[in-house]
Formats: structure tokens, sequence, C-alpha cells
């Protein structure tokens, strides 16, 4: 990998909150020396945020499979032939009682994932806002990720106590229509957009390993980082090749690819929480401190990411105690 930057821009540049990136900019943070780089992404961190400190969330699939969507990466699209079981959504019930196990277990955010194109005013609708009073009143940060979202219908969430919405850009604009048809890259937005006007945290990032250029990464950072207001969290994901998609032959990313994209997110947008995500279970410990040690300060724990394996609860409080590192409360900042 070469680097065509002249200079590195200054401390003080780098730790100012902006929205007016420009692609040359972050491109000439994303392909500086690895050394210089992770250096640069660390400092940022200490400084808007607790270095030792790591939110740990837990991610439950409560509608599962037969999603009319094409996303190549996803294994519940109905259209393609994967082992993911079909299920309906869960009952209310069952719902809390995981959410109760999660908190248990020291997850502080509750995230909860349905298999929809987009939510739709029914009684399933219902039933979701009745799991995110209920995980709410438990005093845990609750986030939904359920499709694409109308105004109003962010404002129902808002009501009922939601305190975040996962909406995911997966890859550049450029990129995007090469890994899903069934919509576009407006919509993406527009339901970004929805969210952020209901006054609920945005939860917004995307999926490398899928083919696509790193120009197209940090196209996809650039839209991120432009936003009217930076998400409050970015997941950063690698791409866990399932056998039965388009990208099951895809090739797993180094964690240097990694790295790059989670220091470079670091440095364009301080104070947002960058969520090492998909792809964590096929990393070592080292490859995790690195992760850590340029900028990501939330993971998800459990044995599943919505249908994908994931390091158990037990392997991340070993790694937590190794690494000298403690969760983060919820609600801080607030």
């Amino acid at each position: 990998m070469t680097s065509t930057i002249a200079n590195i821009p200054t401390q003080q540049t780098a730790t100012q909150i902006r929205n007016d990136w420009t692609r040359e900019e972050i491109a000439n943070i994303y392909y500086s020396p690895v050394f210089d780089l992770l250096y640069r992404a660390a400092t940022v961190h200490r400084q808007f945020n607790d270095a030792q400190e790591v939110q740990v969330c837990t991610l439950l699939s409560v509608k599962t499979g037969g999603c009319p969507e094409d996303c190549a990466y996803c294994p519940q699209a109905a259209r393609y032939h994967t082992n993911v079981k079909v299920h309906k959504l869960l009952e209310v019930k069952e719902v809390l009682e995981k959410a109760s196990e999660a908190q248990a277990a020291g997850s502080t955010r509750f995230c909860m994932g349905a298999a929809w194109r987009e939510v739709r005013d029914n009684k399933d609708f219902d039933k979701v806002l009745e799991m995110v009073q209920g995980v709410n009143q438990m005093g845990m940060e609750v986030c939904c990720t359920l499709g694409m979202l109308s105004a109003e219908q962010a404002q129902k969430l808002k009501e009922a106590g939601l305190y975040a919405y996962n909406h995911n850009l997966d890859t550049s604009e450029e990129y995007y229509d090469q890994v899903i048809t069934t919509r576009n890259y407006g919509n993406r937005l527009d339901t970004l957009e929805n969210v952020r006007k209901a006054k609920i945290s945005v939860c917004s990032g995307g999926i490398i390993g899928m083919g696509e250029t790193e120009g197209d990464r940090i196209g996809m950072l650039h839209t991120l980082a432009t936003l009217p207001a930076h998400p409050e969290s970015v997941p950063v994901n690698a791409l866990v090749p399932v056998e039965g998609t388009p990208l099951e032959s895809q090739e797993k990313v180094s964690v240097w690819e990694m790295v790059r994209m989670i220091a470079t997110a670091r440095i364009i947008m301080p104070k947002t929480m960058v969520r090492l995500s998909a792809g964590r279970v096929r990393m070592t410990t080292e490859e995790q401190a690195l992760c850590f040690m340029a900028g990501a300060n939330s993971i998800f724990a459990g044995d599943k990411l919505l249908t994908t394996p994931n390091p158990e609860v037990d392997a991340d409080k070993q790694l937590f105690e190794l690494l000298g590192l403690k969760p983060r409360k919820a609600f801080k900042g607030e």
C-alpha cells in the first residue's frame, strides 16, 4: 500500500469536531503510515473518550429470515438458500427475558433486529413498541434495526423509549448497487434523517470485504462524517461469508484493513462510538487489542449477531480482564 499524502494535519485540526471533511482529507488519513495512523487515532480517542471504557451491547434477532431484500451478504434474504431458519416475531415476554439475561451478563445496550424491508404499521410493530418500552424500563439503552422507517414511525419509537436506531449504509453510494438492488442509497439516508429528526440516537456504519475498493470504504466514511451530525455510533463490520449468499467466496479481510477503518473513523468522528462488530469471532486477542488501540470502544457480546457467530460472553470477560478494559455504563453523557 502506498501513500500519496504530503503532510498529516496538525493535532489541533484532527481534534476539531467537523462535518465538512473532504474525501481527499479522509484518504490522506486512511493511507497514512500505520504507526502514525494508530498513534493519531489513539491520541484523539484519549482526548474525547475514556480509552479503557468499552460499551458491551447485545443484539437479538426478534424476527428472522424471509426478508424480500437482496443484500448480497445476508443469509436472511428469502431468495438465498442458506441454513437460516425462518421464525416469526418473538413474543414480548421472551424478548424481555433475553434482555434481562443480557443485562445480567454485563450488557448496557440491547438491540433488537427484525428481517424486514421496512416497518409496517401493524400488530407486529405494536409488539415491537411494547418490547422497546419494556427494555427501556430495565434501565438499558434500547436499540432497534427494523429496516426503512417513516418519520411517524420514528416518532412512535421515540415515544416508546427507543434510545438508538441502527440503519447501516453498508458501503459507498457508488458501490451500493453492486450489493443491493431492492432499495437505493437515498432510502438509507432518508431513514437516518427520520431517526435524527425524532431525536433518536443514530447508529450507522458498514461492512468491508464485499469486493469494494478502498476508495469505496473512504467514500462511506465520508458520507457518515459529513451528515448534519455525526452518528452516535458507527459499527465497523468485517464480512462473514455465508454459504448460499452471493458473497460466500469472499476472502477474509485482514486486521490491518479493520484497523485503518476504525482509526480513520475515530479521527474524523472523535466522539462517536466506534463498534467492533461482525467478524470479531475470527480475530485473535492481539488483533482485537489493535482495534481497541485504534479507537474502537464498543463490542457486541453473546454467541450470535443476529445469525452470525460471535465470541461468547465468558471469552469477552477474559479479554476485558487481560486488556484492563471496563464496561461503559448505560446512558453515559446524557
